[in-house]
């Protein structure tokens, strides 16, 4: 009985401990299993990256970005070194990213995206860029693939592991290269959007500033596309506009009030610009007013300026609920005679404002042999540049009293110092006095507060003549076709050279072209009242009219960047 009680215990034994083996080779399979078919294909540490399971950056709304300019700095990681030899700003448009899913691979340590080479939005790489000038400005509850401001600036060196972008050097979003540019300042503004929220293309503004042969991408309207031109376009008639009129606007003076002042055919009012490749935002009032809200919106030029200033003003009465909250500071009433103007929106805190300066340097006056006359000092700043260097927003523009007429041919006219030149070439004066406007803005102007626009030169359309040798325009009653070409100002060519050399970021607000195409849109013989018809204006515009569209363009260059500079 022994030997059979001992002999039944060894089978138990046995399947208790095949079970127990067993059950354990099943456990640690499916271990495995469950750790290997995990659904994350990329696992971030939270911790040092600050991002969630459900996107990017949700840990970084905390953190915003201001302002970090780099001298050898990185957007991803990419070298941004600034080089004064950057012919251009070139765009990097259409940047668009769904947050959901979107995974960065990255590798942790004490910056936001560590050191690694790249970084990449579902699985691919994003910001492979050569030498690009990148700022990355005010980063905005940062929860999702979202950068609320990118554009150029100068100097200063950072490159320490504390920045939120490290040392990464590549940045793509959904695929799209954000900064592949060559010896280029790219610039990428104003994206809004949370983790969830982000569609379509949520790059609401990418524009590369200089020249007519500008790269720009529309706003905000789900119509951006890569290499768009805002230059480049036609006009459109368009039964919505003007955006006001003679009688909802009290701010047109009579040379620019071409239907107070009898002329009957209202077409010129109606015609909008359409870039080619893209849709360009209607300008919105209470939009602008709040941009602008606290702020200073300066013009400083000639009376070309004054014209887009004039219509500057009745464009925002569109926004104003109560019209007796806008005055001008000092009472005065806008007429040719006097230069200066600040109209103060009470509801916005903010002033529109407008100061005369025929060719932005100083207007003077020398001993030229026995007789003191009147000369151009094109080494010295306008003595009113006091004035506008602290503004938030500044307009410059000048070209129209550059010719042989306006600067007395050029003999005894120019002033360097105590020298006065017998003569000298208009364009030579043109240029040394840009170039001194530069100087001054380079030194005068904090370009993290102040957004500066250069206003392109507007074109005249005398036909048979000039403004005092019977030069008319009268007969125009339509824009021009696409087919019509002039040739490209010089003075343009120089202006775009002068900027391209500077260390303030300027916009080349380029409006030749567009505005060449309407003939039938100056005064001609209705610049004033009683109709003169020895003499037309057809250099001035008639207000609604172009000027409006020039505001658009400015709006949408503020609106695309406004959140960034501003």
């Amino acid at each position: 009985m022994e030997k059979q009680k001992s002999f039944s215990v060894k089978p138990i034994k046995f399947l208790v401990s095949s079970f127990t083996i067993t059950f354990s080779i099943i456990f640690v399979i499916f271990c495995f299993t469950w750790v290997f078919t995990s659904p994350a294909s990329i696992h971030l540490d939270a911790q040092n990256l600050g991002v969630e399971s459900s996107g990017a950056f949700s840990n970084a709304s905390s953190d915003k970005i201001n302002s970090i300019s780099m001298d050898e700095s990185y957007v991803g990681g990419s070298n941004s070194s600034s080089s004064s030899s950057s012919s251009s700003q070139v765009a990097a448009a259409d940047v668009a990213a769904e947050s959901q899913g979107s995974l960065l691979t990255a590798n942790s340590s004490s910056t936001a995206f560590g050191n690694n080479n790249n970084l990449f939005v579902d699985g691919v790489n994003v910001s492979d860029s050569t030498n690009p000038t990148v700022e990355v400005v005010d980063v905005e509850e940062l929860s999702g693939v979202v950068v609320e401001g990118v554009s150029s600036e100068r100097e200063d060196s950072s490159n320490s592991s504390s920045t939120p972008f490290g040392n990464n050097k590549n940045l793509f979003v959904d695929g799209v290269n954000s900064s592949d540019s060559t010896n280029s300042t790219v610039e990428v503004v104003n994206v809004d959007g949370k983790v969830g929220e982000l569609g379509g293309a949520v790059v609401e503004g990418v524009s590369s500033e200089r020249g007519d042969s500008s790269i720009r991408s529309s706003v905000g309207d789900g119509k951006s596309k890569v290499g768009c031109d805002v230059t480049r376009g036609h006009w459109v008639y368009d039964e919505s506009y003007p955006f006001y009129t003679n009688v909802t606007c009290p701010y047109i003076d009579e040379g620019f009030g071409c239907e107070s002042n009898g002329r009957l055919d209202k077409g010129f009012m109606k015609w909008r610009w359409q870039p080619h490749d893209c849709d360009i935002p209607r300008f919105n009032a209470s939009n602008m007013l709040e941009l602008i809200r606290g702020k200073r919106l300066v013009f400083v030029g000639d009376s070309l300026n004054r014209n887009q200033w004039e219509s500057m003003l009745c464009m925002l009465m569109g926004g104003v609920r109560d019209p007796k909250k806008v005055y001008e500071a000092r009472g005065r009433k806008i007429t040719k005679e006097r230069g200066n103007y600040c109209f103060k929106f009470e509801d916005y805190k903010c002033t529109v404002e407008y100061y005369v300066s025929h060719y932005l340097v100083h207007e003077s006056k020398a001993r030229i042999g026995k007789k003191r006359g009147q000369t151009l000092r094109i080494d010295t700043m306008d003595k009113g540049s006091s004035r506008w260097r602290r503004a938030d927003i500044l307009v410059f523009n000048t070209a129209h009293w550059w010719n042989h007429q306006k600067t007395k041919a050029g003999i005894n006219y120019y002033q360097e110092g105590d020298q006065v030149y017998p003569h000298l070439d208009v364009t030579t004066a043109f240029e040394r006095a840009l170039l001194t406007w530069a100087l001054w803005a380079d030194k005068n102007i904090n370009s993290h507060k102040t957004r500066v626009f250069f206003r392109s030169s507007a074109p005249a359309h005398f036909s048979g003549g000039q403004w005092d040798t019977g030069g008319h325009c009268g007969e125009a009653l339509r824009p021009l076709n696409e087919t019509f070409t002039s040739v490209y100002p010089e003075k343009n060519l120089i202006m775009e050279e002068v900027l391209r050399k500077m260390k303030t970021p300027v916009t080349f607000l380029n409006i030749t072209r567009l505005s060449d195409y309407r003939p039938d849109a100056h005064p001609s013989i209705y610049g004033r009242k009683t109709i003169n018809r020895g003499v037309q204006d057809c250099s001035h515009w008639c207000l609604p009219g172009v000027p409006d569209i020039w505001n658009e363009l400015l709006y949408y260059h503020l609106q695309s960047q406004g959140k960034a500079i501003l």
